[in-house]
């Protein structure tokens, strides 16, 4: 991992314990600047106090950020292992427009082979959604669901204009529903994928470095 002064460093925030182990025992290596990864707790209020501060640090001030980690997919034929890139996040803030949705979906392409990468509105919620709140939820036009990414990015712009981007893996789906991850087969899935998925993220920080014409 490169610690360049001199280049736009990359925060990339996850909320659980699970998910900030699968970052940190990723791929290390290929990154465009800085890179900091954040377990922010778990739920929208952990997340924005979390961002927020962290945020506040002048060596970070101008970062652009990256928030990850597990979802439930709200669209039918969904599993878990898949990608989700949100082109925004939704939550009673408004939304929050991404940056780099094609390159993601890209370079995430390229990182895990074979699975499936969906684009889409990513909505915020605070509590774990079951049930008909899942279809009422793709109702909305949203594809996933999570508790962290719309209010770190929100806190994220706030607190500065930045590049912003979620990128989750679907744990729990319609037709898959979770109990409890890391004791079935599909939370073993989606934690070896979010374990294989910071080379697409170095890539698109990178993207964000190169000079604008």
């Amino acid at each position: 991992m490169t610690t360049k002064a001199d280049q736009a460093p990359l925060l990339i925030a996850c909320a659980l314990g699970i998910e900030h182990l699968a970052l940190r025992s990723g791929d290390r290596g290929g990154a465009g600047g800085p890179v900091t990864v954040l377990r922010t707790g778990m739920g929208p209020r952990a997340a924005e106090r979390s961002v927020t501060r962290i945020l506040a640090d002048p060596a970070l001030h101008e970062a652009a950020v990256l928030a990850t980690g597990f979802c439930a997919g709200l669209a039918p034929g969904m599993h878990p292992g898949d990608v989700v890139v949100a082109e925004e996040t939704r939550d009673a803030h408004g939304s929050t427009p991404c940056v780099g949705t094609e390159l993601l979906v890209k370079e995430l392409v390229r990182a895990v082979p074979g699975r499936t990468v969906h684009t889409g509105p990513l909505t915020g919620s605070d509590h774990v959604v079951r049930g008909h709140e899942r279809s009422d939820l793709f109702a909305t036009g949203a594809i996933a669901v999570d508790m962290e990414s719309a209010s770190t990015l929100h806190s994220a712009v706030r607190m500065g204009a930045r590049p912003v981007a979620a990128v989750r893996v679907v744990v729990d789906a319609p037709e898959h529903e979770l109990v409890r991850i890391g004791t079935v087969r599909g939370g073993i899935s989606a934690f070896r994928v979010l374990r294989a998925v910071l080379p697409a993220f170095y890539e698109w920080h990178r993207s964000l470095l190169l000079p604008r014409r």
